[in-house]
């Protein structure tokens, strides 16, 4: 709760503050506006409500509705864990239930609470709990987690979840408890007395049901005991004296308790696995019990179903319903766990009336469940809370009221038997018994010992307990339990018994807190007693009660005593008479204690005591106080420096479990005693106590004596006045304490209780003792034997070496390392370790050279110390380890203690794998490189499970380089950049290396995490898009650019403003084609009638003129939207709470000049019934097109779409269509859907089919197959009523079949299609007009069900396909009809004489269609001759010339490869008898030889348009282009031939063409293209007609499709959609379907698909340019070959390419392999084409610098000059966007006055800042920094220690081992510049000066001698570190003497010095042997 602060530094074992605790939720539930005021009504009679004293009876009864409610408050806290991650805050959640309300809040420390939900209920609440189901995911066995609150009532428990979601679960029988578990819910039945009449014989009713999911199956649970008499039988969980008391999810634990034998029991819950499954539901074994050997599964099963209602409250209002015979209760078939709101009204039905057996009405509950899943949860929840009340009020309160209902004892066994067989309710659960309580002989069976609290703790060593508190024995029962080696098996070991009256767990500091019997708290870890607990404002009960009545008569009300207020019961004698405000302070009466009146009423008169705890969360805890108040406490931690707590962690892990705990509770009652330490103190409290534990006598080391004056560690410690010590144990104990904090008097008496219990006796004055009794000679510096520790120090010593050697490797550890290389010297050398010694001397030299005090250990003494085999005489030092790998030089495994030392485990990992190139060293080989410490606890339970992750995480290696494995790894391991920037520059150096190899090629593949490590934020958002995809359709995947707002309103409604327009103006930066285009199909503006008035025209006829001219131009208007759904393709992202905006159809007119309106309504003019009809539809169609595939549409919102007026009908037709092209009709419901086609409006019919077998494309799926049956005669069966489907409707359901059916190569419908091709007129007037439409549309169905399958129709060889449709292109006799419908058409139509020849007119175009989709792309020549256009002129004028565009476009595509992209291609489809001289004698037609040219130019033309649909190929677009030119010019001049093809003709033909170019340039918005489409927008007269509009509107919409996001894919479904909608044969008006039905036109959307790939810069987030390098893959046409494309830009189809990749220099490069896979490239152009790129450091976007002469790297190729001097830091901020870099220019590279005299720093900065910026790593600049300042401080000779230096030497060493690799691996390291040979030449240097002038110190070292105390120290030191010089103490005499230099290098050898560092040491080492002139000329300089 958060109103209470909590103070963390603690300052006893108790909290240090106290806060009165108030739930939150009853504060919120005083202000709550629940049901209160009725209930008011309800009490009080309305004469009293109104009488003079009204407002006194009105608060009576608030008082009594107020009491009743209190009573049922309860509440819960747990830990939050939502929203946030778990680090980054904690807070508190409470989830607090009063009646009907439930309250869930949350508050942290730093943040007051608030109410995260509230819920009110119909019913009082019984219980509120949190819970988790899991949702199972549909693809893999993955489970998503759905965090819930569940609420239960007395029918049925309301599930809300986090994300919104309500579910009501109805409950089939009265429940007592509810449990939350791992998998979901447990409900405890409550066992009405009438039980055992019930069952079966022998057979009990389960007591215990899960609930996996609110929407499943209420199943009962299956246990397995364990127990010697019924073997592990499993059965159902049945019995009645099993009451639950406590249930968990990690680890999955049920604890029960046994109300009869009075003993607890733990159960693992688990899923059943299926033999369990099956033994249950089998029928038991046993025939004689059952007398009619039925099965008793099946009738427990049904019993339950039935009865069980019987209890539950809805059921019993079946007793008001009628007349109930005996045995109809069995026969009442409805099962109670259906009981839903969709149900419970039948229930009472079927109750009544024995008479229905079956099961009809009551759907299994699966198809229930998925019902309800698919509507929106929240639906039925109104219905069902009504019908609950309706029952509730006929409940009669006693079960036995049920007595008449039940089979009556004498109505026989047979009747009830009759039940019809139920399917048993399978189990899901199953609880298996894992340890039970051993029943004492002397066990109190009278007093109930049943758990009143359970809960698991652990202690601090790891030991796990469940804990369960008997309260009636006034007992804490702790049971130990450990997790089996296969961890699924839970070994529970031994009981421990606690003295308690309540106890509660604290979570996070491995505590629980423990009240006992007289009232003191105190603290245990695990079964181990810490100490007692002090509470500040509470007086321990065992103090005299002084005058308590005091209390009473004053309420106190500060915090720290808490409020008082006497007895409830007196409290509510005054009630009657004042309300009282003192009421509200009580506290929930949680535990019943039936203590008699009085009694409780002397008890509390007494001072306050604690009476419970309740609540823990973390370290924070409740106190329930006797007087009813409660108070919040918190309990300090175990330490609080990091430091101090790995130490723990280390001597935890070292020591045996014993040892550790008395180590670890001492430490805690040291620390965390009256007045304990700050944070810095800390650790010198810590060096006490450990080294007192160990036997050292910290008083008289001076080091240790001084710790506590001092605060900062200062590194040379002056010896202080020594303090005189006295023996007196008291002043000891203070001092120990922290002396400077004295306690005042009071306080410290009050320490007395704590330290009774002995557990802390004073430490020092007993040890002090010891020794001066053991060596009185010399008394101090003895270490004493008897201290716990001492046996252990050599292991304790060598874990915090490693440790030690763990803080080295973290920047932000390593000042720490300092304060623990001091106790480290002390007892490495009180052990004798000289070699320790000397390494801390080397890393601190000035420090540790001031100690030199050591302790004696007895020799005797020595053999009780362990030495354990680890502890070698060298010491293992992890910077040297590196060096050495680095060298490459054999490496000893090193030392490391699991889970302590991470981090030197992940770098020596590294090393291993990227220096030495082990590929198996993270996986196979780990042994090789690290020697894992195990002592101590050998089962340390997470250690095991640690190891093992490390082995199931099978990173999946590339055959990559190193480089890329090593940051796989480490990724896999968890390291970040934040991680990586606290590793030592140094050591970090090789893995920044391997990151910047990383950089340069990325795989695409690469997880978010390895992006992010390697710096790459643009392959990070990617791959942040890629799971956010996979997780859920996100509404604002794509790019969030907003449109900018227009200003004017009008511009609005032009329902296209959704146009990204950023992404627009980058592929069309140059112009404004795109308001062009909008200008161009904007249907929702006047348009402007401009008629010149003649003077001879009168004002009426003038007015007519302007009506004609306007009604021309509304026939362009009315064909626009088909082109403005194309060009606003999937642009929108609906908002759920608005309708979406259609902008309206304006077919009025403006007339110059005065703006006079022209309307067509005028009746001046005849304007044909119904034009706007199928206008609006195509407008509809339009709106919707906008709506994005990856938007949140659902059924309700397309339900509130529809529109109140009939007149907007057609467009909410033309709307639900579209919605089924975007894929969202799927999800109307499918109620909805037959409430649209019942009403029988032809255009919703139409839409609603094309657009629901649109969703469902090539899916077969079944119900959508039957919707569309209805709507097609030839698939009823023969016999069925014939139902009057309008014949529009009729062919779009044709159609719908082909589109669910396609590519399916389904027979039966094949075959009907093929006969409806030709079907005949049938008698009266049926199928007689628009035939033509009907046979296209069966033919193009035919064509989609067969698509691309060619010859191998697999089982329709008899069909006989090819042939039939060949016979229906060019005629002959029909054959016999065959099949279902041959009675239909016996008697021939009385309108059409059509004998018994095909007529060919209807039948050519579906059937040639037909044909070329069946053979599309087969190259099948056979059947691509027969299309060839006849080659005589008698045969070529039977043929219509439309029909030869048809055979023409169908040979094309059917010998698709033969497509070529050249005029002469074109020409060659032309027969040649054309092209040849013709013989003047000839009698040649010309008119007809035109139009067949003409029609079969433009067919060809349209191939080569599908040909290359989408891929902008410019060859094709040139020969489009120039046949477009032709045919206008044929047009402009009126001569002949335009006279002979007929200008329809041409303009047909011209259609063709442009249509063709507009599919080549598709999304590319070519201007050519455009101008075209203008130039004919503007033809409004003549012949242009509303088809021919529709024709390059549609053109002009493909041109830029979707914005141009959009392009054609050329896939075989894309083509067969094509051809549906580009049908050569347009309307000729509005209304006219005559030869292909208009809705058609729109299928185009099918064949678009997104291919633009949009460049996102990743810094700013907006779209930019970038170069693209395509790859094309090899092909027969052409090699591979690699194009360079400017991005934003289309990308051609992806199945053609190889890969795709972003060229540099600008961005950083990025290649998408498609050999391998499409499926991501196909994923980033479905969001929008979003593709994050990166600017590299010095580079300018294209927009700013298009020619790249800005650039950084330019300026300094042009001046020549060194491109350091060019470079101006003020520059920067152009060239990177690094923050860092620019303050860092900012602050340090700038002059400033104060900077002059650092004129050369700066300018070093400078440069370093000019490398880090061109070499592209940045993240460099910090470790270039690092290296100067080393250097600069050994110059200068003031380094403190030699860390730096060590990090120099592996710097220079990495740096070595690659050049030495040879100047082809140069460009891959980081360091190339001559930066470093510059600085390893200055090291070198100063340590040569020195070396020379002081030789001598260097000498003496190596003698051995002691180490020197001044200034040389540090340096010497630095120079060992540097030159890798060994310890030498134990060595010395070998090399000193040597004679010659050869003699020097044989004896060196084994040392390991490098050779060049040894010959450094040759002047030192030999001329000490033979005088120091021998060697004075030996060039040093050379190394």
């Amino acid at each position: 709760m958060s109103e209470v602060v909590y103070e963390e530094t603690a300052t006893m074992i108790a909290a240090g503050e106290l806060q009165s605790f108030v739930p939150f939720g009853r504060e919120h539930c005083r202000n709550h506006p629940n049901a209160f005021n009725l209930q008011l009504r309800e009490l009080q009679p309305a004469s009293e409500l109104w009488s003079s004293d009204g407002a006194a009876g009105l608060v009576g009864s608030l008082q009594e509705v107020s009491l009743q409610e209190r009573e049922k408050e309860c509440w819960q806290l747990r830990k939050g864990c939502m929203g946030v991650r778990e680090e980054d805050v904690e807070f508190e959640e409470e989830l607090y239930t009063a009646g009907t309300v439930v309250v869930w809040s949350q508050g942290s420390r730093t943040q007051a609470s608030n109410v995260y939900k509230a819920f009110t209920v119909d019913s009082p609440v019984q219980q509120a709990l949190w819970c988790n189901f899991a949702v199972p995911q549909n693809k893999k066995d993955e489970e998503e987690v759905e965090q819930t609150v569940c609420i239960v009532q007395s029918s049925c428990v309301n599930v809300h979840t986090v994300t919104g979601k309500d579910f009501i679960s109805p409950l089939p029988f009265q429940v007592s408890n509810v449990w939350a578990t791992k998998f979901g819910l447990l409900l405890e039945r409550k066992n009405a007395a009438t039980d055992a009449q019930l069952g079966p014989p022998g057979e009990p009713l389960p007591t215990v049901f899960s609930m996996l999911h609110p929407l499943d199956e209420i199943a009962p649970i299956v246990c397995k005991p364990t127990g010697l008499f019924e073997g592990s039988r499993v059965q159902y969980a049945s019995d009645s004296t099993m009451k639950i008391v406590f249930s968990c999810s990690r680890p999955s634990l049920v604890v029960s308790y046994d109300t009869l034998q009075g003993i607890h029991s733990v159960w693992a819950l688990r899923k059943v696995t299926p033999d369990e499954r099956s033994s249950v539901l089998r029928c038991p074994a046993d025939p004689v019990g059952t007398p009619l050997g039925l099965m008793a599964s099946g009738f427990l099963t049904s019993h339950l179903r039935n009865i069980s209602r019987l209890d539950s409250p809805g059921g019993s209002g079946a007793i008001g319903l009628g007349p109930v015979t005996g045995t109809s209760c069995a026969v009442g078939t409805s099962s109670p766990l259906h009981y839903s709101a969709l149900h419970s009204h039948q229930s009472r039905m079927t109750t009544s009336s024995p008479g229905l057996h079956s099961r009809i009405h009551s759907p299994s509950i699966s198809n229930m469940a998925a019902l309800s899943r698919a509507h929106s949860p929240g639906m039925a929840a109104p219905s069902f809370s009504g019908a609950s009340r309706f029952n509730t009020s006929f409940y009669s309160p006693s079960p036995r009221g049920h007595h008449g209902l039940l089979p009556s004892p004498n109505s026989t066994v047979n009747e009830t038997m009759l039940v019809p067989e139920m399917e048993p309710i399978v189990p899901d659960l199953c609880m298996e018994q894992l340890w039970s309580e051993t029943v004492t002989a002397g066990c109190h069976r009278e007093m109930s010992s049943q758990a009143s609290k359970v809960f698991l703790t652990s202690d601090l060593c790891e030991n796990c307990y469940l804990c369960f508190l008997v309260e009636s024995h006034q007992e804490l029962r702790c049971v130990k339990f450990i997790e089996s080696n296969d961890t699924s098996q839970l070994i529970f070991t031994s009981v421990t018994t606690i003295p308690a009256k309540d106890a509660e767990p604290l979570q996070n500091i491995d505590a629980m807190l423990v009240l006992e019997a007289c009232g003191s708290l105190v603290l245990y870890t695990g079964i181990t007693r810490v100490s007692k607990v002090f509470v500040p404002g509470l007086l321990s009960p065992t103090f005299s009660m002084t005058n308590h009545l005091s209390h009473l008569s004053t309420p106190v009300e500060n915090v720290s005593t808490p409020a008082n207020a006497g007895s409830r019961h007196l409290q509510r004698m005054d009630e009657a008479v004042m309300p009282s405000p003192v009421s509200e302070l009580r506290g929930p009466n949680i535990k019943h204690h039936e203590a008699s009146f009085l009694e409780d009423y002397t008890f509390q008169l007494a001072t306050p005591y604690i009476h419970a705890l309740r609540d823990p969360v973390c370290n924070r805890v409740t106190l329930e106080l006797s007087s009813g108040a409660m108070l919040r406490i918190s309990v300090p931690e175990i330490a609080t420096s990091e430091l101090v707590r790995k130490c723990l962690l280390a001597i935890r892990f070292i020591l045996p479990k014993e040892a550790a705990m008395k180590v670890l509770v001492k430490w805690y009652n040291i620390y965390n005693a009256p007045g304990g330490p700050s944070a810095h103190a800390e650790w010198n409290l810590f060096v006490t106590c450990f080294m007192t534990l160990m036997g050292y006598n910290t008083d008289r080391l001076a080091w240790t004596r001084n710790l506590h004056f001092e605060v900062p560690l200062s590194p040379v410690i002056a010896a202080k006045k020594a303090r005189p010590s006295d023996g007196g144990s008291d002043e000891d104990w203070e001092y120990l304490l922290g002396s400077h904090y004295h306690r005042q008097m009071n306080s410290q008496s009050v320490c007395g209780p704590m330290d009774s219990s002995g557990s802390n006796n004073t430490l020092i004055t007993d040890a002090e003792g010891m020794s001066s009794v053991s060596s009185p000679s010399s008394p101090s510096l003895k270490l004493d034997s008897a201290a716990p520790l001492f046996p252990h120090i050599p292991a304790l010593f060598y874990v915090l070496h490693l440790l030690y050697q763990e803080l080295q490797l973290d920047e932000l550890q390593r000042a720490r390392a300092s304060s623990l290389v001091c106790l480290l010297q002390q007892l490495a050398r009180d052990l004798q370790l000289e070699e320790y010694v000397d390494l801390y001397w080397r890393d601190y030299p000035s420090l540790i050279s001031g100690f030199n005090e050591s302790c004696l250990i007895d020799q005797a003494l020595s053999g009780q110390m362990q030495r354990p085999s680890y502890l070698r005489a060298e010491p293992p030092c992890v910077l040297s380890w590196l060096s050495s790998c680095l060298r490459g030089e054999e490496v000893p495994p090193f030392p490391y203690l699991p889970g302590i030392c991470q981090r030197t485990r992940l770098l020596v990992l590294s090393y291993a794998l990227y220096i030495t190139g082990d590929e198996n060293a993270t996986s196979t080989d780990v042994s090789k490189y690290l020697a894992k410490l195990s002592a101590g606890q050998k089962s340390r339970p997470s250690e095991p499970i640690h190891y093992r992750r490390q082995s199931t995480v099978k990173v999946k290696f590339t055959s990559g380089s190193l480089a890329e494995q090593l940051v796989v790894w480490l990724t896999s391991e968890g390291f970040t950049l934040k991680d990586l920037e606290s590793v030592p520059f140094g050591v970090a150096l090789p893995i920044r290396e391997a990151i910047y190899r990383c950089r340069e090629q990325p795989c695409s593949d690469w997880s978010e995490e390895v992006c992010l490590l390697i710096g790459r934020q643009d392959l990070t958002k990617q791959a942040h898009k890629m799971t956010l995809a996979k997780s859920k359709a996100s509404v604002g995947s794509g790019l969030s650019l907003e449109p900018p707002a227009t200003t004017e309103a009008d511009e609005e409604e032009d329902g296209m403003s959704d146009i990204i327009q950023e992404v627009t103006g980058l592929i069309w930066s140059q112009d404004l084609r795109v308001q062009e285009v909008r200008r161009l199909l904007q249907s929702s503006r006047p348009v402007r009638v401009s008629v010149v008035q003649l003077p001879e025209v009168s004002d009426h006829e003038y007015i007519e003129e302007k009506e004609n001219k306007l009604l021309q131009l509304c026939q362009r208007t009315m064909a626009l939207p088909v082109g403005r759904g194309l060009f606003t393709l999937f642009s929108y992202h609906p908002v759920p709470t608005e309708p979406l905006p259609v902008p309206k159809l304006n077919l009025t007119g403006r007339a110059p000049p005065r703006n006079t309106m022209v309307d067509l309504n005028s009746g001046n003019i005849d304007v044909p019934p119904n034009m706007t009809s199928w206008p609006s539809f195509h407008n509809g169609v339009a709106a919707g097109l906008k709506i994005a595939p990856a938007s949140q549409v659902d059924s309700a919102w397309i339900a509130y779409n529809k529109p109140k007026s009939p007149e907007l009908a057609n467009e909410y037709a033309g709307f639900l269509m579209a919605l089924g092209l975007n894929g969202h009709l799927t999800k109307l419901a499918t109620l909805n859907i037959h409430d649209y086609l019942t009403k029988g409006h032809e255009m919703t019919s139409i839409g609603l089919l094309l657009g629901v077998s649109s969703a469902k494309l090539g899916t077969m799926d079944m119900s959508i197959t039957r919707l569309l049956s209805i709507h097609i005669p030839a698939l009823l069966p023969p016999t069925s009523t014939e139902l009057d489907v309008p014949h529009n409707v009729q062919v779009a359901a044709v159609i719908g079949i082909g589109l669910v059916y396609q590519g399916t190569g389904h027979r039966h419908n094949a075959e009907v299609l093929l006969s409806e091709i030709g079907r005949p007129p049938g008698p009266e007037m049926e199928y007689c007009t628009d035939r033509e439409s009907y046979s296209l549309a069966a033919g193009l169905a035919l064509g989609m069900v067969c698509l691309g399958h060619g010859s191998n129709l697999i089982g329709m060889t008899d069909l006989n396909v090819p042939e039939q449709l060949y016979q229906y292109m060019v005629g002959g006799h029909r054959r016999a009809q065959a099949g279902a419908n041959r009675e239909r058409h016996k008697s021939p139509s009385y309108q059409i004489k059509e004998g018994d020849t095909i007529n060919v007119d209807v039948t050519c175009p579906g059937a040639t269609l037909a044909l070329a989709m069946i053979y599309l792309k087969t190259n099948n020549r056979s059947i691509a001759d027969w299309l060839k256009p006849p080659d005589t002129w008698f045969l070529l004028d039977f043929i219509k010339p439309e029909f030869l565009l048809l055979r023409t476009l169908a040979r094309c595509i059917i010998m698709w490869d033969e497509i070529l992209p050249n005029t002469e291609w074109v020409k060659s489809n032309i027969p040649q008898i054309m092209r040849g001289t013709f013989d003047p004698s000839e009698d040649i037609n010309m008119e007809t030889m035109a139009q067949a040219q003409d029609y079969i130019t433009a067919g060809a033309c349209l191939a080569l348009g599908l040909r290359f649909a989408g891929s902008a190929n410019s060859d094709a677009f040139d020969c489009l282009y120039e046949f477009a030119r032709t045919f206008m010019k044929i047009m402009s001049f009126a001569g002949t031939a335009a006279v002979q093809t007929g200008y329809y003709n041409l303009q047909t033909g011209l259609s063709m063409i442009l249509l063709a170019m507009s599919m080549v340039m598709s999304g590319t918005g070519n201007l050519k293209v455009l101008q075209l489409c203008r130039f004919f927008h503007k033809r409004t007269g003549g012949e242009m007609n509303y088809g021919f509009h529709m024709a390059h509107h549609m053109a002009l919409g493909l041109l830029f499709l979707g914005g141009g996001r959009y392009t054609l894919s050329t896939s075989n479904s894309a083509i067969a959609a094509l051809l549906c909608a580009l049908y050569p044969h347009f309307p000729a008006h509005s209304t006219d379907n005559r030869y292909h039905l208009q809705a058609l036109r729109h299928l185009a959307v099918l064949a678009a698909e997104p291919r633009l790939l949009v460049p996102v810069d990743v810094d700013s987030l907006k779209p930019c340019y970038a170069l693209l390098e395509v790859t094309y893959k090899e092909t027969k046409w052409y090699d591979e070959t690699t194009v360079e494309l400017m991005a934003p830009t289309m990308l051609p189809e992806l199945h053609l390419l190889k890969r795709v990749k972003v060229k540099g220099p600008r961005y950083w490069e990025l290649s998408v392999d498609l050999s391998k896979e499409t499926q991501h490239l196909k994923s980033i152009l479905s969001r929008d084409g979003v593709l994050y790129v990166k600017l590299r450091a010095g580079q300018l976007p294209y927009k700013d610098d298009p020619q790249g002469w800005k650039s950084l790297l330019a300026s300094t190729v042009n001046h020549r000059n060194s491109g350091v001097r060019a470079f101006k830091p003020d520059a920067i901020s152009t060239f990177t966007s690094e923050p860092a870099l620019v303050s860092f220019a900012k602050f340090f590279c700038k002059t400033s006055e104060e900077m002059k005299h650092r004129e050369d720093s700066l300018v070093l900065f400078s440069a370093m800042l000019y490398e880090c910026v061109t070499q592209e790593c940045p993240e460099m600049l910090p470790t270039y920094i690092a290296i100067e300042q080393a250097v600069g401080a050994l110059r200068r000779g003031d380094l403190l220690q030699t860390f730096p230096l060590w990090q120099m030497r592996l710097v220079v060493e990495l740096w070595d081992s690659r050049v030495l690799r040879g100047p082809a691996n140069r460009h891959d390291t980081l360091l190339t510049s001559e930066f470093l040979p510059v600085m390893k030449n200055m090291v070198d240097v100063a340590l040569d000066s020195w070396l020379k002038e002081n030789s001598s110190v260097l000498r003496s070292y190596m003698r051995g001698e002691a180490l020197p105390k001044d200034a040389q120290s540090t340096v010497l030191a630095c120079f060992l570190v540097y030159r890798s010089i060994p310890c030498l103490r134990n060595t010395h005499t070998q090399l000193e003497g040597c004679s010659s230099l050869g003699d020097l290098l044989s004896r060196s050898s084994q040392l390991g010095i490098p050779l060049r560092d040894l010959l450094r040491l040759v002047p030192i080492l030999l001329g000490s042997a033979s005088g120091p002139q021998t060697l004075q000329g030996f060039p040093l300089q050379a190394f």
